[in-house]
């Protein structure tokens, strides 16, 4: 029997961390646009390759200081629960303000994806983003997407697999 994997979605809130989950499970969460609008983790299945993923939406959170209760939230389940891969959802066009909390999840030394989501936003704003500079400096896959678009879903669903697959091998 293979193993049950779980890959949680972690970031700031109003980063897309819930229509990404979405658009991953087909799951029909409700997507609010204000901050504490996830106040429990939610959980769906993810299919690939006939292996089953669960797939946890986290509250959205800055950091995991923790003194609200989403930050208990979340925090917790990353620490106590370890899933195989924490998703850090970063709202792209405000990068710097959402990598911290993406830089202590690492630091805690879980295996990270980082999904660069609104990056369409970004784009039209003029920014532009080294992704490869950026997965070297902090060693992780960098995906850039677009969750209420599901662009970048596939390359990211890739880099979920390839990341599960570099920690069994480390197993």
């Amino acid at each position: 029997m293979s193993k049950k994997w779980t890959i949680a979605l972690a970031g700031n809130p109003n980063a897309g961390k819930s229509t990404l989950f979405n658009a991953l499970t087909g799951g029909r969460q409700h997507v609010g646009n204000w901050p504490g609008k996830t106040v429990e983790k939610k959980e769906g299945v993810w299919k690939s390759n006939g292996q089953e993923f669960t797939v946890v939406d986290l509250p959205g959170t800055y950091s995991l200081t923790a003194y609200s209760l989403e930050e208990v939230i979340a925090r917790d389940y990353i620490v106590e629960e370890k899933p195989d891969v924490v998703v850090t959802v970063i709202d792209t066009a405000n990068l710097e303000r959402n990598l911290y909390l993406t830089v202590q999840i690492i630091e805690m030394g879980a295996k990270v994806v980082i999904a660069l989501n609104m990056s369409d936003i970004a784009e039209a704003r003029g920014l532009k983003i080294n992704f490869e500079h950026l997965s070297q400096a902090l060693g992780a896959a960098v995906i850039p997407t677009t969750a209420n678009k599901e662009r970048g879903l596939e390359a990211l669903k890739q880099a979920i697999l390839d990341t599960l697959n570099a920690k069994k091998g480390d197993q």
